[in-house]
């Protein structure tokens, strides 16, 4: 089976200087990925109609698929639509369907239709309008010479709804596709390298269809096999076979044998177990009771936090006592440990985890250098655990490794006490 390739153009000069952070380009790598589309390329380039036109060309001559995020709103700098009108020799007209949904969208918000906005409903003539379910600009599909494009809005919320509801289908009906199969795992506590050492010889039997992936992210590695081939059963049944191995062979670093994130496998972890849990935070400001937050479901598992920056708020609300700062100080194993076991009682939560540190760039001494974190886990039977470590980062950096160590400190101490 021929193997089906795509380029993705992202468009904006505000990408190019950094202003905007692309994160188009990785959704749409994901989900052609799922089915079985391989990514050649990835270009970003500036609103500039010769850029526009040269990159097309470009990538048409390697791609059988080219996706364009950008350039269609209703200002001048927008200039996509009549980029495209050049490129496929065709006119701007307007699209009965585009005009009655930004109607209804200026409706809704009991605003009046401008000139400029009603011009977001003109789509090049040759192309087949995509309807933009989330907002304004319509997606379109064109297709010249064997190859398709389809040019979506740059607003992430609206190019994910094309994508998801027209994009993928549409490719699925116009091309034969390779069947591909992935499974993921999660791993925390060993880095990329000490894993690969360990998997040499699994890595070197897999069969010729089946890719190992590593892809490492603050403190956390995910393993990924992925199959492809014409038969979907045989792949997949290999690929369990492989995976079932793979499990085997990292279980002591294993945190959840699915595609899932380190929050995820906490809060399943406290469902499962039918526990709830505080979280009493200094250095990390709410950054865990924020990944908690995030899992849907949460509210299930998660009753608070107690953010508590400031001495005084240790000292008040969380009963840390005066003579702990005073002589450890508020990053020491002492003070974490009495704000777990008060948040626990406060909250009355069966688990709490309490975070203090120096994240930078001042703030730290020869004795406890920036980077230096204590992070204690308590429970309501009146057991508890701290321990310490040393970061090496930047603050946003230093503040994630502190939440991925004290998410997996909790759900060590979780799975310990189980059956206690």
């Amino acid at each position: 089976m021929n193997e089906v390739n795509a380029s993705i153009i992202t468009i904006g000069d505000e990408l190019l200087i950094g202003q905007t952070i692309d994160t188009n380009s990785a959704f749409i790598a994901q989900e052609l990925n799922k089915i079985g589309v391989w990514v050649r390329r990835r270009v970003a380039i500036a609103d500039d109609r010769q850029a526009i036109l040269d990159t097309l060309a470009a990538e048409a001559a390697q791609s059988q698929i080219i996706i364009i995020t950008g350039g269609l709103g209703p200002t001048a700098d927008d200039i996509t639509k009549p980029t495209l009108c050049d490129y496929f020799h065709t006119r701007l007209v307007v699209d009965d369907g585009a005009l009655q949904n930004v109607t209804t969208i200026f409706q809704r918000l009991g605003r009046s239709l401008t000139e400029r906005n009603a011009k977001q409903a003109e789509v090049p003539e040759s192309c087949i309008v995509l309807p933009n379910r989330r907002g304004t600009a319509p997606g379109m599909w064109f297709e010249k010479d064997s190859i398709v494009y389809a040019s979506l809005p740059g607003v992430p919320h609206e190019m994910k709804g094309l994508i998801i509801d027209s994009v993928i289908p549409k490719i699925k009906e116009t091309f034969t596709l390779p069947a591909v199969v992935h499974r993921t795992l999660l791993t925390a506590g060993q880095g990329e390298s000490g894993i690969a050492d360990r998997l040499v010889d699994f890595e070197a039997a897999l069969p010729p269809f089946i890719k190992l992936a590593y892809l490492p992210a603050f403190g956390m590695v995910r393993l990924r096999l992925t199959g492809r081939g014409s038969d979907e059963n045989i792949i997949t049944k290999k690929v369990e076979e492989c995976f079932t191995t793979l499990k085997t062979l990292v279980e002591e670093w294993m945190v959840a044998d699915e595609d899932s994130t380190l929050p995820e496998a906490v809060s399943q972890l406290f469902k499962t177990e039918q526990k709830t849990l505080a979280t009493a935070e200094s250095c990390t400001g709410g950054y865990i009771a924020h990944l908690i937050t995030s899992v849907p479901g949460s509210s299930a598992i998660y009753k608070g936090s107690i953010v508590s920056y400031a001495n005084e708020v240790k000292k008040t609300v969380l009963d840390v006592k005066e003579e702990t700062l005073s002589e450890y100080g508020a990053v020491s194993e002492q003070t974490v440990l009495q704000m777990a076991t008060a948040a626990c009682t406060l909250l009355q939560t069966d688990y709490a985890v309490a975070t203090s540190g120096i994240m930078g760039p001042d703030g730290g001494t020869a004795e406890k250098p920036v980077g230096t974190v204590w992070i204690a886990v308590a429970n309501w039977a009146g057991s508890a655990r701290a321990q310490k470590f040393h970061f090496r980062f930047d603050r946003m950096r230093n503040t994630e490794l502190t939440a991925n160590a004290a998410l997996m400190l909790l759900r060590n101490f979780v799975l310990e006490n189980r059956n206690a």
